[in-house]
Parts: C-alpha cells; sequence; structure tokens
C-alpha cells in the first residue's frame, strides 16, 4: 500500500502520527493525529531597517502566497505593533507585480519596526498568552520575523515557549542587519548594500577633501557597535582611481587617543589630507566608548544599548586642538542604511532569497530556525541557504577576524577584500518618475 498509493505516502511523510509496532504479529499500526495547523501566515520587520529589508519581506509573501497560505498578515511596527492588535493584510495591499517590484526597491521597513525585547515566559506569562491569543484570532500557522541580533531572540524566545505549550505555530528568523554581525552566516542581507554606499561615498569625499592641498584631515564615522563589518568596507574605496582612506578604526581593536593622534601626525606629514574611517563603537583599553567622553546625551534602548554618536567629532576636536590643523567630522548616519539608489543586485536578491527560503522551510515544518547564506566560491561568487538553529544566532555576535586587519591595526588585508567585494555587485535600478526613484509605502 505505501509504495503503490501515492496519496497515503504523502500522508505519512506529512502527518503526525503514532506508531505501534507489535514485534510477535509483525504488524505495525499507524495513527494518524488530528492536529490544527493554522492556515495563515504573518511577518514582521524588527529593528534598523536597510535598503533591502523590503525584498525579504516580498520574498517571504510571495513564497507563502504560492504554498497555499489563504492570508499573509503584516505586523504593524514588530511584536510591539503585534502585542496591540496592529496588523494589516498583505494579501490585499500587495497584489500586482508591480507593486512587489516597487517593494524591493523601497528602502527601510515597509510595515514599520519596534526594538522591543520580549520577557523572560516564565515570568511574564501574559505577554505570551496574548500574543498567541491573537495568533490563534488570525488563525496563524506561520510565523516570519525578519531582523538581526535582538529579533532572532524574539524567534528564538517564542519557538521555545511554543515548544513548552505544545503549539504548532512555525516559527522562523530571516537575517536582516547592515551590521553584519549574525553568526553562522557568511553575511547578512542589507550589509552589501551600505558596504556599497560606504565604498561609494568614501571615494567621493577623499576627492573632496584634497581639492585645497592644505593640511585637512577628514573623521568619517560610521556604524558599527561592537562589531566593524561597515568601517572595513571604507577600504573599497582605494582602486586605481582612488589612493583609498589612510586609516580605519575598528571596534574589535583597542582604540587609544594618544597613539590615534601620534598616527594621523605622521600621516600628515605625507600627505596634507588625511581622510580616516572610525567606527562608532570604538572603545577605550577600559571598555569605554570613545563617544562617551563627549558631552552628547547618550540614550539607551529596551535591548540595553547605548545609542553611539559624536566619535568622529570627539576626534576631530581633538586633533584640531593637538596638531594645529584643519578638521571635519561626517557621521554617515542613517544614509548609510536608506540609500537604495546604489543598493547592489547582489543584496536585493539574496534578500529576497532569504525570504522565501524562510517560508518554504516552515511550509514544510521547520520552526526555530534562521536562514543562512552559505558561500561556496568567491570566483564566480555563489552562494546559497541552509538553516541553522536559532540558539546558535540568538545573542552572539560575529566580529571582523583580525587576521583581515593588517600589522599596523590601520587598514584591511586582500583576504576582506575578497570576501567584500562579490557583495556590493550589480546594480537593480530604481524605478524613476520625474527624475526621482519611486516609492512604495503603508498608507
Amino acid at each position: 500500500t505505501y509504495r503503490k498509493d501515492a496519496e497515503f505516502r504523502t500522508k505519512i511523510l506529512e502527518s503526525p502520527m503514532r506508531l505501534d509496532y507489535n514485534e510477535h504479529s509483525y504488524c505495525l499500526k499507524i495513527y494518524f493525529l488530528e492536529v490544527h495547523m493554522g492556515n495563515n501566515a504573518i511577518v514582521g520587520q524588527s529593528g534598523g531597517p536597510t535598503s533591502v529589508i523590503n525584498a525579504s519581506l516580498a520574498g517571504v509573501f510571495q513564497a507563502c502566497v504560492m504554498r497555499g497560505a489563504n492570508r499573509v498578515y503584516g505586523m504593524l511596527n514588530g511584536v510591539a505593533g503585534l502585542l496591540d492588535d496592529r496588523v494589516t493584510d498583505l494579501t490585499a495591499t500587495l497584489g500586482s507585480s508591480l507593486e512587489i517590484e516597487l517593494l524591493k526597491r523601497t528602502p527601510s521597513s515597509y510595515l514599520g519596526s519596534c526594538r522591543y525585547k520580549l520577557p523572560d515566559s516564565l515570568t511574564h506569562p501574559d505577554v505570551y498568552e496574548k500574543l498567541f491569543a491573537i495568533l490563534k484570532k488570525l488563525d496563524i500557522g506561520y510565523f516570519f520575523y525578519i531582523g538581526g541580533n535582538d529579533s532572532m531572540d524574539t524567534i528564538c524566545k517564542l519557538s521555545d515557549y511554543a515548544k513548552r505549550i505544545g503549539s504548532d505555530i512555525r516559527f522562523m528568523g530571516v537575517p536582516k542587519t547592515i551590521d553584519n554581525d549574525l553568526m553562522h552566516t557568511d553575511h547578512t542581507p542589507g550589509h552589501g548594500a551600505a558596504a556599497n554606499y560606504i565604498g561609494v561615498v568614501m571615494k567621493e569625499i577623499i576627492r573632496d577633501a584634497t581639492v585645497y592641498g592644505t593640511n585637512y584631515v577628514t573623521i568619517v564615522e560610521i556604524m558599527g557597535r561592537n562589531a566593524g563589518w561597515l568601517t572595513a568596507a571604507a577600504a573599497l574605496a582605494r582602486g586605481e582611481d582612488c589612493e583609498g582612506v589612510n586609516m580605519i578604526c575598528l571596534p574589535e581593536v583597542p582604540f587609544g587617543i594618544e597613539h590615534f593622534i601620534d598616527k594621523v601626525e605622521r600621516m600628515q606629514r605625507e600627505s596634507r589630507s588625511v581622510v580616516i574611517a572610525v567606527s562608532e563603537g570604538v572603545k577605550l583599553a577600559d571598555g569605554r566608548y570613545v563617544c562617551e567622553l563627549s558631552d552628547d546625551a547618550h540614550f539607551v534602548d529596551a535591548f540595553g544599548h547605548k545609542s553611539l554618536t559624536g566619535t568622529a567629532r570627539y576626534l576631530a576636536n581633538q586633533v584640531a586642538g593637538k596638531l594645529k590643523t584643519k578638521t571635519r567630522s561626517i557621521e554617515l548616519s542613517t544614509l548609510q542604511r536608506c540609500a537604495a539608489h546604489v543598493s547592489s543586485r547582489t543584496d536585493i536578491t539574496e534578500a529576497y532569497q532569504v525570504g522565501g527560503a524562510a517560508a518554504k522551510a516552515a511550509f514544510e515544518g521547520h520552526t526555530g530556525e534562521m536562514v543562512a547564506l552559505d558561500r561556496i566560491s568567491n570566483d564566480p561568487y555563489q552562494c546559497t541557504t541552509r538553516l541553522v538553529d536559532i540558539h546558535q544566532i540568538a545573542n552572539f555576535e560575529k566580529k571582523v577576524p583580525l587576521e583581515w586587519v593588517n600589522s599596523y591595526r590601520t587598514d584591511m588585508e586582500p583576504a576582506f577584500l575578497q570576501y567584500a567585494r562579490p557583495l556590493i555587485q550589480a546594480e537593480l535600478t530604481p524605478v524613476y518618475i520625474d527624475g526621482l526613484p519611486r516609492h512604495i509605502f503603508m498608507k
């Protein structure tokens, strides 16, 4: 029967069951269990947005529809909005292929975002009971969360709680972060586009900084709390048509202010114009962020992360005071994560793929996992996806390997460039209307 009856074979492979084997009569009895599986899917976006996060949303949405979800809901402002019962029916709002293509090219989070830290389910069960009641009301069987480390913490907590109470909802993490600091994935969607922007803008800043032929120190502050992947991307500016930045300062390398000023002085003896890329999260040997030495106020979010800003401004003032040279500080700030006009096609494509892969995995029975990117080769560049247990991802950080930093700790080695260059290749031109890119947004 198993060999001949395709319907029965499919039922065995896909249905929850209990097997009883009687060794005396050599009889195998199969009891199919009646388990209700929600017919709808829900997806949310969390944390800092990127210029390609909506491509992942498009990937989740289209894959869920293709696999038979009755409805695909979107959380408005992530889990925080879901707890307020704020959702939208994406099946009704993303109806055409044009809207999907615009979504892929639109920066920031179409559904809105949040920085909400789920409490522990044992000490605050009421939060989870409320959330799962909302999911039950919406008949949710598949839950997707697009985000970085804190978002994977959310998936970890929800999937663990679901397992403990016997819920059949499947929870999948979809990676997203410009910081590129998620473990067990070669890189993260969002990083390539941001790295491309940094490479482009650093070349332009270097050209601008040389026009007067006078002593000038330009310090550019780049995002990166504890991992310097984005700041390292400043090395991409160097090429046949650009001498590149003079110094790169990463959070992975302990920072000394006097040592930094000495380096700048030596560099300015060789070149009047000095351009430096510094991570917002560079730290002193005692663990303090350099930006904490300034008078700027630093707020703390729900996950205990201090807002970091003012590093470049503080260092520029120190250099100006000690070396008597003109200085300028530049904070790239949110431009790094929303510059969709210089997104790489590679990044957009992979962001879309991880969304689709997460939906495929959930519909095939997976839960409590994140889709990771697995690089097969650099030349030609080839990358595929795989699944990783969410417990190996949440609350861990991937740092820049120090062997990819030169011995002077001022520049990146060729190994980093071989890693980073494939991620910024090719373009996906925005849809331009009246000279400006056309976006789609939630009205």
